[in-house]
């Protein structure tokens, strides 16, 4: 890749040449790995609100998380939701003040602070959410029939690793055009470091990204 001209290699061994290259390749939601969560994905667990959440209309379901991404969504799927019990491991949650000040003002809204996940369970679909107190311990259960997860995310850069710089949590650090470490390859999207999680912000990365390749190929070949 270091090389002026980029080969790009598949998995199925089919390989491509490019004078330039923009990597998009996002990031996906991080899993709680407790008993029943891949069971009941697409049943129940979800990790996307606004893909999900109206399929929840009256219901009881639970966000487990306390940042940005949990109480935000927490709050837009209160227009769906009877109730949305909010998970979360510590007693303070680490979401903006004006974000928890719009939480904690909405009446659909119970936080159960201090607790984990610990399975998950149901028949077809999911109905029950077990959880533990990790100060005492204790363990207790929800009913609940949709649960989504926020709890952070998994950049899809393993087989980036010692080609471009990535930062501590493995996503990609690029400058305000989108350029990587390496001259002419550039990122956009969920996988670039400090990325807000947006379509519209992935599309304007792309579209910066798209005009740096350009230039870089214009000035270079």
């Amino acid at each position: 890749m270091h090389d002026r001209i980029k080969k790009i290699i598949l998995e199925e061994d089919h390989a491509y040449e490019a004078k330039s290259v923009i990597l998009c390749v996002g990031a996906n939601p991080r899993p709680l790995k407790i008993e029943g969560e891949a069971k009941y994905r697409g049943r129940g667990v979800s990790y996307c609100a606004t893909c999900d959440g109206a399929f929840f209309k009256g219901k009881k379901i639970s966000v487990i998380g306390g940042g940005n991404s949990a109480i935000q969504e927490a709050i837009f799927l209160t227009k769906f939701a009877e109730v949305v019990y909010v998970v979360h491991r510590r007693d303070e949650l680490r979401a903006e003040k004006i974000i928890q000040e719009r939480a904690f003002s909405n009446p659909k809204i119970k936080f159960i602070w201090n607790s984990v996940a610990e399975k998950i369970d149901g028949t077809d679909t999911v109905n029950t959410l077990f959880l533990k107190d990790v100060k005492t311990g204790e363990t207790s259960k929800i009913d609940v029939e949709g649960i989504f997860i926020y709890v952070g995310y998994n950049p899809n850069t393993e087989f980036l690793k010692g080609l471009v710089r990535l930062d501590e949590n493995n996503y990609i650090i690029t400058d305000d055009k989108m350029c990587t470490s390496v001259p002419g390859i550039f990122a956009a999207g969920d996988v670039r470091a400090d990325a807000i999680k947006q379509i519209a912000r992935a599309v304007g990365d792309g579209a910066t990204a798209a005009i740096s390749a350009e230039k870089y190929i214009e000035e270079n070949f």
